[in-house]
């Protein structure tokens, strides 16, 4: 299996937006449309009732997407909006409209998560660098404690990406759609607990080294 640290993943989406030009949006749409298609195609997953866990930054926004894409093929969806909305990247907050156009409903952390018969796993990406703590840590626990299967979206939130060790706490994922590459601490030992099964889902961003022109 083929890793990649926390710095190679900023590097390459640095590189595949600004050198080969492929816009974030479009890179977020493509995570979606292959998470759409993680969860429809495994007959393992109830997708009667779905809780969407969605942070202000740009998984949060590949969570928005997939909110989307789930609500207009007619699942029920419900998002629950974790953080500062004062910072939304502007990512998140262009899939925010979008889904306040369709009026998918949402929701707050008081809801009783055990209601839903899955929860998708949005609040961090790769990048988290402190421990988790205050309401995410809340919602976090929560989650892990519906007795509800939990689909994380790139890595699991809390989870850091190069030790494979929780931040203070992390989702236990049932299954986690990585996005391009599994990133090094999802491998080790110490991360089975909380990333499940594996999908390695291609969006267009590839290493340098995969073509003989760069």
């Amino acid at each position: 299996m083929e890793t990649i640290s926390v710095s190679e993943a900023k590097q390459l989406d640095d590189k595949t937006i600004h050198q080969v030009g492929l816009d974030s949006i479009v890179l977020m749409e493509r995570a979606a449309l292959s998470i759409y298609d993680d969860l429809t195609h495994n007959n393992g997953w109830n997708l009667d009732n779905i809780l969407i866990l969605a942070g202000y930054g740009n998984n949060g926004g590949d969570a928005l997407a997939l909110a989307r894409i789930l609500f207009t093929h007619h699942f029920n969806v419900t998002i629950l909006p974790i953080g500062f909305k004062d910072n939304a990247s502007e990512e998140n907050k262009k899939q925010q409209f979008s889904c306040d156009y369709y009026h998918i409903p949402l929701t707050t952390a008081d809801a009783d998560f055990s209601q839903y018969t899955t929860i998708i796993d949005g609040i961090f990406g790769v990048g988290l660098s402190r421990e988790v703590s205050n309401d995410f840590a809340t919602v976090i626990e929560k989650a892990n404690q519906a007795n509800v299967p939990i689909h994380a979206i790139d890595i699991p939130s809390g989870l850091n990406g190069d030790t494979g060790q929780p931040m203070g706490t992390a989702i236990k994922a049932t299954s986690t759609s990585t996005l391009s590459y599994v990133k090094t601490g999802m491998a080790l030992d110490a991360a089975q607990p909380y990333v499940g099964q594996i999908f390695i889902d291609d969006i267009g961003i590839y290493k340098t080294n995969t073509f003989n022109n760069e």
